[in-house]
C-alpha cells in the first residue's frame, strides 16, 4: 500500500459510516476489465475496488501460470477428468442437486470424487441430462484436504484476506473451496458467508452472474421479508407476493471466461449458472475494508435469534449464552470468537510491526510474510480497523453480558496494545 493509498483509505473511513456498504459510483450495466494485470498494482485495486466495494473482472493472464490451468484442463479447454481421477478420486466430495430445493437453497449430499465423475461424464453423453438430477460439487475444501496439491496462487489483490488467515492459525477451517459442475448447473440467490468479500477464477468453463448491489435485495423480498430462491423466476412480477421488486434496478451481468478472475463485493447478492461444463476456485475473504460489514452482519444475526426466541428471555437464566450458540451455530462464530479473530489479525500485524522479519520468515508462505509484502502503512491501517471494529464489540450490550474471563487479553487492554502500536508505527 503506497501512502496515497493509506491516506485516502484512512479519510474514507474516519468520514463515512465506517464500512462500504454502498454501490454509489457503479455504472448501471458497467463492470470493469483489468487486461493488464501487469501495470495494475495492489493500490490501484485497493482504491478503485475495495473502498468503494465495486465488482470487477480480470483477464486470464492472472491465471496462465497455474498448474491448474495446465493439469486439469484437457487441449479443446475441457475438464481433464483423468489427471482429476488420478490425482483426487479417493476423496470425498460435497455435491449440491440443482434440480431441488430444500430450506431455500439445494440439498446436499457426500459422494466419493470417482462416483460424482463417473456421474458427471454419464451426463455429458446423455446431453447433460440424467434421472439423479444436475448435480453440482460445491464448496470442496481441497486446499484443506490437500495441502501438497500446488494448483493455484493466491493473486496478491486478494492476499489480504483475514477469513483464511485466522481459521488456518486456529487449524479448524477454511474459506477456500473448489467449484466443479456440468453445463446447467447452477448457484441460486444468496449473499456470501459473514457478507465477505469473494473471488472466483475459472479453471475452465463459462459462468454467467447476476449481481444486485448491496441494499439492492431488500427490494426483492416477499411479503415475509424472505429473499427468493430464483430471482430470473417470472412469480417475482407478482405485485402481491414481492410488492418492492417494481422499484429493484436489473441486475449487473457478468459473462466470465476460462481464466478469469471475478470479485465479488462485500454484502452482493448474487446468482451464478456455469454455461459449460465449469471449474471454478474459489475464496471468501474479510480485511480491513469491510471487516465492519462482517461485525453488522453477527449484530443482525443475534437479533434475529434473540427475536426468534424472545418467549424464553425470563425462564432461562442463560439465554444469552443460548442466543450465542444458536449464532454459532447458523452463522459459524459467536462474539467471543469473533473478539478472538480480531485479536489473532491485530497480534500478527503488532509482531511485524514492532520486531519487523527476519530473512527465513519472510521467505516463508506465512501471514506475516504477506503482510510484510503489503507494506508496513497496510498493517497500520489494518489496525486502525481493527481497532474501530474492537471498539464497538467492547461497548455492545449483549458482548458485555458474557462471561469474558476467558479472554486473553482482556478487550481493554488488546485495545491499548493496539493504540499504541499504532502510535508508535506513526512516529
Amino acid at each position: 500500500m503506497d501512502r496515497a493509498t493509506f491516506a485516502r483509505s484512512t479519510a474514507f473511513f474516519r468520514d463515512s459510516s465506517g464500512s462500504p456498504q454502498g454501490s454509489a459510483g457503479i455504472p448501471g450495466d458497467h463492470v470493469d476489465f483489468i487486461e493488464r494485470v501487469d501495470s495494475f498494482t495492489y493500490s490501484d485495486f485497493f482504491r478503485d475496488f475495495l473502498i468503494p466495494n465495486r465488482p470487477c473482472l480480470f483477464s486470464a493472464a492472472l491465471t496462465e501460470g497455474w498448474p491448474s490451468r495446465r493439469f486439469w484442463v484437457t487441449r479443446d479447454g475441457k475438464p481433464n477428468f483423468e489427471h482429476l481421477l488420478r490425482e483426487f478420486g479417493e476423496a470425498v466430495v460435497p455435491v449440491a442437486n440443482c434440480d431441488a430445493k430444500e430450506y431455500n437453497s439445494n440439498p446436499k449430499e457426500q459422494l466419493p470424487f470417482k462416483e460424482y465423475v463417473q456421474y458427471w461424464q454419464e451426463y455429458i453423453r446423455n446431453g447433460h441430462r440424467s434421472s439423479r438430477g444436475c448435480l453440482y460439487l460445491k464448496d470442496w475444501h481441497l486446499s484443506r484436504a490437500f495441502p501438497e496439491q500446488d494448483v493455484y496462487t493466491t493473486p496478491v489483490y486478494f492476499s489480504s484476506d483475514w477469513l483464511n488467515e485466522y481459521w488456518d492459525a486456529v487449524a479448524v477451517d477454511d474459506y477456500r473451496f473448489v467449484y466443479m459442475g456440468p453445463k446447467g448447473s447452477w448457484t441460486p440467490f444468496h449473499a456470501d458467508v459473514f457478507r465477505s468479500y469473494s473471488w472466483s477464477a475459472n479453471i475452465c468453463g463459462r459462468k454467467k452472474w447476476l449481481l444486485y448491489p448491496a441494499g439492492q435485495e431488500e427490494l426483492l423480498k416477499d411479503l415475509h421479508g424472505n429473499l427468493p430462491f430464483d430471482v430470473t423466476a417470472p412469480s417475482l412480477q407478482d405485485s402481491r407476493v414481492y410488492p418492492r421488486y417494481g422499484q429493484s434496478q436489473p441486475p449487473l451481468e457478468i459473462l466470465q471466461e476460462p481464466g478469469e478472475i471475478v470479485f465479488i463485493p462485500s454484502g452482493w447478492h448474487h446468482q451464478v449458472y456455469n454455461l459449460e461444463d465449469t471449474i471454478s476456485i474459489n475464496h471468501n475473504w474479510v480485511n480491513g475494508c469491510n471487516v465492519a460489514i462482517m461485525w453488522c452482519f453477527l449484530q443482525d444475526e443475534l437479533a434475529a435469534v434473540q427475536r426468534e426466541i424472545n418467549q424464553w428471555k425470563d425462564p432461562m437464566d442463560d439465554w444469552h449464552l443460548q442466543c450465542q450458540l444458536i449464532m454459532k451455530s447458523c452463522t459459524g462464530i459467536d462474539y467471543k470468537e469473533f473478539y478472538n479473530f480480531l485479536k489473532v489479525i491485530a497480534e500478527n500485524r503488532i509482531s511485524v510491526l514492532e520486531k519487523g522479519l527476519d530473512e527465513e520468515t519472510s521467505a516463508k508462505n506465512t501471514p506475516k510474510a504477506a503482510i510484510s509484502t503489503l507494506g508496513m502503512l497496510h498493517a497500520v491501517f489494518d489496525l486502525k480497523r481493527t481497532v474501530k471494529v474492537l471498539t464497538s464489540l467492547s461497548a455492545n450490550e449483549d458482548f458485555k453480558k458474557l462471561d469474558l474471563s476467558s479472554l486473553s487479553p482482556p478487550p481493554e487492554a488488546l485495545l491499548h496494545h493496539l493504540k499504541a502500536a499504532i502510535d508508535t508505527a506513526l512516529l
